[in-house]
């Protein structure tokens, strides 16, 4: 929702206007409450601050956010019980993406998994991943080809990075990606745990005419260490029904499509 323009001159009604924002948006910007509020970007800092202290609310760069804005690793047994049902409904949308005769890569994570177990392949199919829980699902189907990268394997996600999976990617060229995330913010873009994972979704992401990302609600406003990309290389997002309306309309803003599961 868009707020009118407030003068405020109290620390209280500051501060209530804030947490307004940030339960109707699950973000602020520091230069929208400068404008809105008719205060310096100092006092709002300061506003952040004492509001942080009473943890009620984080400070990003630029900001400050609703929730803690970051994740850490955790080892894909344990990602996969959370937000099961909607990573399956997700899975199921993206699998109506695959066309006959495709070439796809996939990445690592829970969410490209249920993708995987929702494929029913038309025709002919090739997959490629760095994945081994994705390549032996997949495995299973005589219609599909399924090209493994190799490399280090991270133990937290059973798939391969680094450079000898980087290299052999120089060699194809698919029609779609489909990654996984940890992290979607507005300013910061796509991040996972990972840095090598991170620089092979980049690699993956050249290789492949377009990206389509896969990820619950849960994932947007957060940050993982390892950045991917800026939003506006990606071109669709499939996702819940408890995305944020300001988020999907943030999204929808930049051209990308916002693609929400029942």
């Amino acid at each position: 929702m868009r707020y009118f323009v407030f003068i405020m001159s109290t620390l209280a009604e500051r501060h209530q206007l804030i947490l307004l924002r940030l339960k109707e948006e699950g973000n602020v910007n520091v230069l929208e409450l400068c404008r809105d509020l008719k205060v310096s970007s100092v006092t709002i800092r300061k506003d952040l601050k004492l509001l942080e202290d009473k943890n009620l609310l984080f400070r990003t760069h630029g900001g400050a956010t609703a929730g803690n804005p970051y994740t850490s690793d955790r080892h894909v047994s344990e990602k996969e019980k959370l937000h099961a049902d909607e990573k399956t409904e997700i899975g199921a949308v993206a699998a109506e993406l695959i066309e006959p005769n495709d070439c796809v890569i996939i990445g690592s994570g829970t969410t490209v998994l249920s993708l995987a177990r929702n494929i029913k392949p038309k025709g002919n199919l090739t997959v490629i991943t760095a994945a081994l829980n994705v390549a032996t699902e997949l495995n299973q189907h005589p219609e599909i080809e399924v090209l493994v990268l190799g490399g280090m394997l991270r133990k937290s996600s059973s798939s391969a990075t680094g450079v000898y999976a980087e290299r052999a990617l120089d060699d194809f060229a698919c029609s779609k990606l489909f990654i996984g995330v940890d992290g979607i913010d507005l300013e910061f873009g796509l991040t996972t745990t990972h840095v090598e994972e991170a620089r092979l979704n980049r690699k993956m992401m050249a290789t492949a005419q377009k990206t389509i990302v896969l990820a619950d609600s849960s994932k947007f406003g957060r940050r993982g260490f390892g950045r991917i990309c800026a939003l506006d290389e990606i071109v669709q997002i499939i996702t819940d029904s408890g995305i944020s309306d300001h988020m999907r309309k943030s999204l929808m803003d930049m051209g990308i499509e916002v693609t929400i599961v029942a």
